[in-house]
């Protein structure tokens, strides 16, 4: 076990960390703004007028990604959905939106998943420290589970994690189904656990799961996108690991 500081915060008895992976590990907003300008353009050609509606929902807006935005933070599978409302309303069946929509999302995937996007400064470097230190770590993403493991294989992370989870068919964020079941399979309790996290999903799951707490990071320095968490941060190295000898502070 571990103490954990940020900022002025003290989390005691820490013994896993559980990391979202887009907008908190890895930078992906490149990646995602374009998977959403394809999709919704292969949607559009399909059914006129229909991409800018599509373009508001997701989150985009010209060159800028709303990071509390529903292609930010949705899972796949309630991406999926979403558009398929959008489509439904011009008329067509369920079925055939949800199959229009899924097509579109999986072939913009297939064209813009090719580059991989990058980490963020420090990801690796705190990973390891945090390793090190000896602290079961996991990610716990609303990416599917195939879309984590391509993530961590990329970069070269599974020495340095014991749990890489994302959402299949199951439960999405913030449901805290997804953090007692990751808790379960690390074989720790919540509430020796904490949330790093970019959105209020990551913090509420956390929250309502009873972890020991919830860190938020916010890239941009938008604190909002975070609430609810314990503390925020705009950097990974600002989560610290101090000796449990060395301070009386708990949480």
């Amino acid at each position: 076990m571990a103490t954990i500081k940020c900022k002025n915060i003290a989390f005691s008895n820490i013994e896993a960390i559980l990391f979202d992976k887009n907008g908190t590990l890895e930078d992906s907003e490149s990646y995602l703004r374009t998977l959403g300008q394809k999709a919704a353009r292969m949607i559009d050609a399909q059914i006129p007028g229909i991409g800018e509606p599509l373009l508001m929902a997701f989150g985009i807006n010209g060159n800028f990604l709303d990071p509390a935005g529903l292609i930010s933070v949705a899972s796949r599978r309630e991406t999926e959905v979403a558009a398929a409302a959008y489509i439904a309303e011009t008329g067509r069946g369920w079925f055939e939106s949800l199959k229009i929509a899924r097509q579109a999302l999986e072939e913009a995937d297939q064209y813009v998943g090719k580059t991989p996007s990058p980490l963020f400064v420090g990801s690796l470097e705190i990973l390891k420290s945090l390793s090190a230190a000896g602290l079961k770590l996991g990610i716990l993403s609303a990416a599917t589970t195939q879309e984590v493991k391509k993530f961590v294989n990329t970069h070269q992370l599974s020495d340095y994690l014991q749990l890489e989870k994302g959402v299949d068919e199951g439960p999405s964020k913030p449901d805290p189904t997804l953090f007692l079941e990751a808790c379960q399979a690390l074989g720790v309790s919540p509430e020796t656990t904490l949330m790093v996290g970019d959105s209020m999903g990551d913090m509420q799951m956390a929250r309502d799961a009873e972890a020991a707490g919830c860190i938020g990071i916010t890239w941009i320095a938008r604190a909002d996108n975070v609430q609810g968490a314990d503390v925020v941060i705009n950097q990974l190295d600002e989560i610290q690991v101090i000796e449990l000898e060395l301070t009386q502070v708990s949480h």
